[in-house]
């Protein structure tokens, strides 16, 4: 594995944010050691984190464990730009004292992942020119803001939001300067979207600068799509799983970045209820696929959504 590309985990697997009685009963504490245990030198941050970066610090650098990103909402498309920008300082300068380089944005103006009930492969939003509008000015004036403090912004695509097909991820590219807006590259949605995770890392790679790896369940994502489920009714009953567990060859993903010259964190994302996959023992299983994917590649055939 390069040198120059490290393995964090989200805490998503330990506590959900968007349903937080999944995992309700873990700690921060365990999530974090748990992390540790299983090989992981990074994170992201979930709402169970401490807010005080000396505080956070304290508890992450004994353990071996630095802050790779955080999830920041962005509402660029509904409310005024100035009410983003104000929440975005804060969130960027604890993700600057707390080390990190990058910043996870997604647009959430119509977003429907959090929505119990509506179909998230039938419903997802459509911005409207203006819409796009607004949110490429946003963004491109979010990432001067980041650069001020040395850091980058990523705009995460993600299922049941106007960011999510690989046209609309290429409309967004086009749209915003790329020294100003990054991307980050989440195997597990651009699956979930019917997408070929290839081809966009392929066609943006220059881009890129934060990654997810997730892999998908094939039998939880036909049952959302014939029973027409919500989002979060599709990560409540495991449409996501760790990388070597579902249906995803991550070996071709896997030689595009290597051969790319990526440089920074690779992230494992994914949630799932506790009760029913224990996150160490999934973190374990997703740190040990990944190390022996680097180290001794082999292909392993799996079943595409069709």
């Amino acid at each position: 594995m390069s040198t120059n590309i490290h393995l964090a985990i989200a805490p998503i697997a330990w506590t959900n944010d968007d349903l937080p009685e999944l995992g309700g009963e873990n700690t921060f504490e365990q999530c974090i050691s748990e992390m540790a245990l299983a090989g992981f030198t990074g994170t992201e941050v979930g709402n169970k984190y401490p807010k005080d970066p000396d505080i956070l610090h304290k508890y992450l650098s004994i353990r071996g464990l630095k802050v790779a990103s955080a999830w920041f909402s962005m509402f660029l498309t509904t409310k005024s730009y100035d009410e983003t920008e104000a929440a975005f300082i804060h969130h960027r300068d604890f993700l600057h004292a707390m080390g990190a380089n990058v910043i996870v944005v997604s647009e959430q103006g119509h977003s429907i992942q959090g929505e119990q009930s509506t179909p998230v492969l039938t419903q997802k939003p459509i911005f409207t020119d203006d819409e796009w509008d607004k949110l490429a000015y946003g963004l491109e004036k979010l990432g001067d803001l980041a650069h001020a403090r040395g850091m980058e912004i990523v705009y995460h695509h993600h299922m049941g939001t106007g960011v999510q097909t690989a046209e609309e991820i290429d409309r967004l590219m086009e749209m915003t300067d790329p020294n100003k807006v990054k991307l980050l590259f989440d195997t597990g949605h651009l699956v979930f979207s019917g997408e070929d995770p290839i081809a966009v890392f392929k066609k943006h790679k220059d881009r890129i600068r934060h990654i997810h790896f997730k892999d998908i369940r094939l039998n939880v994502y036909k049952e959302v799509r014939d029973q027409q489920q919500s989002f979060l009714t599709g990560v409540r009953n495991g449409v996501f799983t760790v990388p070597g567990d579902g249906m995803t060859d991550f070996y071709p993903i896997w030689q595009e970045i290597k051969q790319s010259d990526y440089e920074g964190w690779i992230v494992v994302e994914a949630e799932q209820d506790p009760a029913k996959a224990n996150p160490f023992e999934y973190a374990v299983m997703a740190y040990k696929y990944i190390q022996e994917m680097m180290h001794a590649p082999h292909i392993k055939v799996k079943e595409r959504i069709s």
